[in-house]
C-alpha cells in the first residue's frame, strides 16, 4: 500500500514539474514575443525608439496622459511598421498552428499547411489577378484559390471511398502539380514588365505590402479559426493513435477530419492571401515546440502559436534589414533557416520515429 502511494506521489510530482516547466516556457515565449515585436518596430532606416512606439500606440488607442510623438514618427510606426509586424505575428502563428494540425490529422511528420495543394491554388489565384492588373483583389483571389484547391484535393481523395491520410496527401500532391503548371503557364503566356517581379515576390512570400487590412484579415482568421482548433486539442490527441483508436473514443473520424482540414484551409488561405507562400514555418515549428511541450496538443498548440509568431517576426526583420536598402522576400529567410534546422531534426534522436 505504501509502495503504491509512493508511486502515485512520484507520478504526481513529475506531472507538476512538467506543468510548471511548460508554463514557464509559455510565459517566457509570450514575453519574448512582446519585446521582439516592440523592438522590430524600431528597426529601420528612420530612427524610432521604443518610447515612440509606446506613445504612438497609446495615442491611437486613446489612452490618457501619454506624451505626444512627432507626426512623421507616428506615421512611420502606425502606418508602416506596426501593421507589418502584427501581420508577421498573425501569419507566423497561423501557419505554425496549421502545420501542427496537419501533422496530426495526416499522421505525417513531414506535413505542412500546404500539403493539400493550398499554396498552389492560392498562387494560381494571385497570379491571375496580378496579370489582370487588379492587385486590390489579390487577397480574395488567393483565398478563393486555396479553398478551390482544398475542394479539388478532397474530391479526388474521396473517389476511392473513405478519405484516408494517404489518399489526401497523394491527391494534394496532384493538385499542387496542376496548380503549379497553371501558374507557370500564365506567367509564361501573359506576364510582362514589372509583373514578373511582383509575381516572384508574392510566390516567394513577402510582407512588404502589409497594411491594417492585412492585420484584420490574418488576425480575424487566427482568432476565429484558431480558437476552434485549440478547442479540438483532445480530438487531435486521439488522431495521433490512428482512426481506429479515435473511433473507439467516440469520435466521428470522417466528420472530424473534414472539419479540421476545412479549418486548416480557411486559416492557411487567409494567411497566404496577405503574405504569399511562406515555407517551412508550418513544417519546422511544431517539431521544435514538441521538444518543449511534449506531444499533447493542449500544450503543443498554444506554444506553437506564440513561437510561430515570434519566429516570423524575427525572419521578416532580417528580410528587410540584412541587405538594406534592398529587401528580400521573407520566404527566402525562412528557407535558409528552416533547411538546416530540418536537417538537425532528421539527425536527432527525436526524429528516429520518422524513419
Amino acid at each position: 500500500m505504501e509502495v503504491q502511494q509512493a508511486e502515485r506521489t512520484a507520478v504526481q510530482r513529475r506531472r507538476d514539474t512538467s506543468r510548471a516547466r511548460y508554463l514557464g516556457w509559455l510565459a517566457l515565449s509570450v514575453l519574448a514575443l512582446v519585446l521582439t515585436a516592440g523592438i522590430a518596430v524600431t528597426i529601420g532606416p528612420a530612427d524610432v525608439r521604443l518610447t515612440d512606439v509606446a506613445a504612438s500606440l497609446a495615442g491611437h488607442l486613446g489612452l490618457p496622459g501619454v506624451a505626444e510623438v512627432a507626426p512623421l514618427t507616428d506615421s512611420i510606426v502606425w502606418q508602416l511598421r506596426l501593421p507589418r509586424v502584427l501581420t508577421a505575428a498573425a501569419v507566423g502563428a497561423g501557419l505554425a498552428l496549421s502545420g501542427a494540425v496537419m501533422q496530426s490529422v495526416t499522421r505525417n511528420p513531414l506535413a505542412d499547411p500546404y500539403l493539400l495543394g493550398l499554396s498552389s491554388g492560392a498562387s494560381l489565384g494571385a497570379v491571375c489577378v496580378i496579370i489582370l492588373g487588379v492587385a486590390v483583389a489579390l487577397p480574395a483571389a488567393a483565398f478563393l484559390g486555396a479553398l478551390a484547391a482544398l475542394v479539388a484535393t478532397l474530391s479526388i481523395a474521396r473517389v476511392g471511398g473513405t478519405i484516408t491520410p494517404g489518399r489526401a496527401v497523394l491527391s494534394g500532391l496532384a493538385i499542387a502539380q496542376l496548380g503549379g503548371a497553371g501558374t507557370s503557364f500564365i506567367i509564361f503566356w501573359a506576364a510582362k514588365g514589372d509583373s514578373y517581379r511582383e509575381i516572384l515576390n508574392w510566390l516567394l512570400g513577402s510582407l512588404a505590402g502589409s497594411s491594417w487590412s492585412s492585420v484584420v484579415i490574418s488576425g480575424t482568421a487566427l482568432v476565429l479559426v484558431g480558437s476552434g482548433i485549440l478547442l479540438s486539442a483532445t480530438r487531435l490527441d486521439a488522431f495521433t493513435f490512428g482512426d481506429t483508436a479515435a473511433a473507439s473514443l467516440g469520435i466521428n473520424v470522417n466528420r472530424t477530419r473534414w472539419l479540421l482540414l476545412g479549418a486548416v484551409a480557411l486559416l492557411t488561405g487567409a494567411m497566404v492571401a496577405v503574405s504569399g507562400a511562406i515555407g517551412f514555418v508550418g513544417l519546422i515549428l511544431p517539431h521544435l515546440v514538441r521538444g518543449l511541450s511534449g506531444p499533447g496538443h493542449r500544450r503543443l498548440l498554444p506554444l506553437t502559436v506564440v513561437l510561430g509568431a515570434l519566429f516570423l517576426i524575427l525572419a521578416d526583420t532580417l528580410a528587410r534589414t540584412v541587405f538594406d536598402p534592398r529587401e528580400l522576400p521573407v520566404g527566402i529567410i525562412t528557407a535558409l533557416i528552416g533547411v538546416p534546422v530540418f536537417i538537425v531534426l532528421i539527425k536527432s534522436r527525436k526524429a528516429a520515429a520518422w524513419s
